[in-house]
């Protein structure tokens, strides 16, 4: 009889252990499904936020094209009024007052665009906004000072638009130490 009950307590145990591992299963199964719904969900909202983000590319690049197209239109106005006006001073048997009347607009639109000349003659030379086209031997001058300027240089809101281009000093030595370095 007691081999019968160890063999009854086994499949009892057994059978516990199964129903044990059945639920274990099945809270697996459980957490599977919960885990697919939501990656599902997942990727239902990443492929939104990709389509989100195309569309605002999109949207971004065609509100550059019409700025940019906007801006092109400003300028090419006024290529076209200075265009007239340079035709007209070219017929006008006095065309200073044509020309001076182009170089006006010309200097109000620079003005407006916050174009500002760089004042070099007479200052120090900075390679970040000079170029120097050549040097001149001075001996009452010191070295690196700008002489002349050959083309002026222009700042846009404090950046270079153009460097000035340059003649600067160069300090000349002295005639005693060339005498010697002959001898």
């Amino acid at each position: 009889m007691s081999i019968k009950k160890n063999k009854l307590k086994r499949e009892i145990t057994s059978k516990q252990e199964i129903d044990i591992l059945e639920n274990k299963i099945k809270k697996k199964e459980i957490q599977l499904k919960k885990f697919k719904q939501d990656s599902k969900k997942d990727k239902e909202k990443f492929l939104l936020n990709i389509a989100d983000l195309q569309n605002l590319l999109k949207r971004n690049e065609k509100e550059f094209v019409k700025e940019k197209n906007k801006l092109k239109k400003k300028y090419l106005v006024l290529i076209v009024d200075f265009l007239e006006l340079i035709k007209k001073a070219y017929d006008d048997k006095n065309p200073k007052k044509g020309i001076k009347l182009i170089i006006n607009n010309i200097e109000k639109l620079l003005l407006d665009e916050n174009v500002k000349y760089i004042e070099c003659i007479g200052e120090s030379f900075d390679h970040r906004i000079h170029h120097a086209i050549t040097t001149i031997e001075k001996k009452d001058c010191n070295d690196e000072i700008i002489l002349d300027e050959l083309k002026k240089g222009y700042y846009v809101n404090n950046e270079i638009l153009r460097p000035s281009q340059v003649i600067v000093s160069k300090k000349k030595k002295k005639e005693k130490k060339k005498k010697e370095m002959k001898k």
